[in-house]
């Protein structure tokens, strides 16, 4: 609108109010297309009638300038101040309605990129909020999942000490209630910290080991000063679990060897029992449901920031664990 300013000529009100009338059109046309044509046609899958309305529209702005024109009569004034009594010819007519048209079109086309892009990013960031609200639905149910297989297995320990050894049980009801506390007010938020969720595996083992024969050797081992960070919790427990659960014979010696180091900023989970016959089919049918789920998890909490390898050596009748992943 104030382009004409640096013209080398002092140019009549008329004109300036033409000016500001002209633009108050484009205006117009320009947030009507952005915030109702679009949405109401567009959006709604109602294409060939905003091309319709499109075209109707620049016939109007075109009949509308003129008539802009002629109510301020700032051609005339222009024509008898500049002294140039020459008529226009229909060509310049045409160019100028031309000209109309090109700024009418890219007044409509940059409104509907605009408007376009807009729905395109809501309908992404609506998207991602039904995402992550999915995902944090089934985090919790996986959660929910894991938390009474594993109170499950703890209770049966519990009942097996509760008549041949009355202090252990107790002993281990005291241990339980601080792994509840934990399972309570740990679960419940996103991320722990690391000494929390390593201290919680420490009181399973002692747990554990309180119904197990010597002939049954436990190994636990952890890096001296570890760093502590957040991770998510009940994320070690499945295959710690699963240790116990396959790892152990009530007929031949056996062994857990579980070992949890750290360095720059990734941290490692290494697990090792025995392997028995009768256990294979089971280990090869799915390792547990806790370790399904806990796949799972760390596929939604660490996409592409994990590994995970469960194997079997038949050699030397070994079950082999190793989790590693990053904190960033």
């Amino acid at each position: 609108m104030l382009f004409p300013l640096s013209w080398p000529l002092k140019l009549p009100g008329e004109f300036w109010i033409k000016q500001v009338l002209i633009h108050l059109v484009w205006a117009t046309l320009f947030y009507a297309n952005l915030f109702y044509f679009t949405p109401q046609l567009i959006y709604k899958n109602k294409a060939v009638l905003f091309v319709l309305l499109m075209i109707a529209i620049l016939v109007s702005v075109v009949y509308l300038n003129n008539w802009l024109d002629e109510i301020t009569g700032w051609k005339a004034v222009f024509t008898k101040v500049y002294k140039n009594p020459a008529k226009k010819s229909s060509d310049d007519n045409h160019v100028y309605n031309y000209w109309t048209i090109i700024t009418a079109l890219v007044l409509l086309g940059v409104s509907t990129i605009i408007a376009v892009s807009r729905k395109i990013k809501a309908d992404q960031e609506a998207f991602r909020a039904t995402e992550q609200e999915k995902i944090s639905s089934e985090l919790s149910f996986l959660k929910a999942q894991i938390n009474p297989h594993f109170f499950f297995n703890i209770l049966h320990t519990i009942y097996a000490l509760a008549d041949s050894n009355p202090v252990a049980s107790k002993d281990a009801v005291y241990t339980l209630s601080h792994m509840m506390r934990y399972v309570i007010y740990e679960t419940k938020n996103d991320l722990t910290d690391l000494e929390k969720e390593i201290k919680f595996i420490e009181d399973y083992i002692k747990l554990m080991k309180l119904r197990l024969s010597d002939d049954v050797q436990i190994i636990f081992e952890k890096q001296v000063n570890l760093k502590n960070h957040e991770i998510a919790p009940m994320l070690f427990l499945p295959f710690v679990e699963n240790a116990f659960k396959h790892g152990i014979s009530g007929v031949h010696p056996s062994y857990i060897y579980i070992e949890v180091s750290q360095s720059a900023e990734e941290l490692k989970l290494e697990i090792r029992n025995s392997l028995f016959e009768e256990q294979t089919a089971q280990l090869e049918d799915s390792n547990g449901i806790g370790i399904v789920n806990t796949k799972r998890r760390l596929d939604l909490l660490y996409p592409g920031r994990y590994t995970l390898s469960v194997d079997r050596d038949s050699n030397i009748r070994e079950f082999i664990v190793n989790l590693t992943f990053r904190f960033k």
